[in-house]
């Protein structure tokens, strides 16, 4: 049976599928540039779920890109959805420390949970302008528990990319994979409930 004192959630492909408004958003940026569209394809092996301003920049693209992104992204948020029995599943983890640790900009997770009201089930948002590295890198993981007076060791992060997997695997966090394989794995959120032995109540 898992203990942890804390969870840390990664926010996009976990709590909501914002694939679709990233894709978008991201050819809104490389057009206004005047430069060639990426593919979905070239979208999910290169830039999803990793930190967008190293992967442009590794790309040989301007980091002007990604600021000019995230200024647009409020054009294509109406293109994320949130998951089935989020926050159903969010209020029955109240007895837990919670965080958000996501390579996504402040700006645009604030607006993200503040569309769909998520921010009240958690201590601390902690996003990419927090630390020098995305994830792989456990620098998120280790500000968010920080944050909470926690211990990695003693925290277990719910993710859904290899990057996810790694950056846990490095701070020395139990992981739980969402559709991908980990310590533990589960197919929607809700599954977490019994993962942790909580009553539905």
């Amino acid at each position: 049976m898992l203990q942890p004192q804390a969870l840390l959630f990664d926010m996009d492909g976990v709590l909501v599928d914002s694939f679709e408004s990233w894709f978008s958003a991201l050819n809104h940026a490389i057009r206004s540039f005047d430069l060639p569209e990426v593919s979905k394809e070239q979208f999910t092996q290169k830039y999803w779920g990793h930190d967008l301003s190293n992967n442009l920049e590794k790309a040989g693209l301007s980091k002007d890109i990604v600021s000019f992104c995230n200024v647009i992204y409020e054009d294509h948020i109406d293109q994320v959805r949130i998951y089935p029995k989020i926050k159903e599943t969010l209020e029955q983890l109240k007895m837990y420390k919670k965080a958000i640790i996501t390579n996504t900009p402040k700006s645009c997770a604030l607006q993200i949970l503040e569309r769909f009201n998520l921010a009240q089930y958690f201590e601390t948002v902690v996003t990419i302008d927090h630390v020098k590295q995305g994830k792989p890198d456990p620098g998120l993981i280790y500000k968010a528990c920080e944050e909470l007076g926690v211990k990695p060791s003693d925290t277990v992060i719910i993710g859904d990319t290899e990057s996810d997997i790694q950056a846990g695997k490095a701070a020395g966090c139990t992981v739980i994979g969402v559709r991908i394989q980990a310590d533990y794995s589960i197919r929607s959120l809700d599954e977490l409930l019994s993962i942790l032995q909580v009553n539905n109540v």
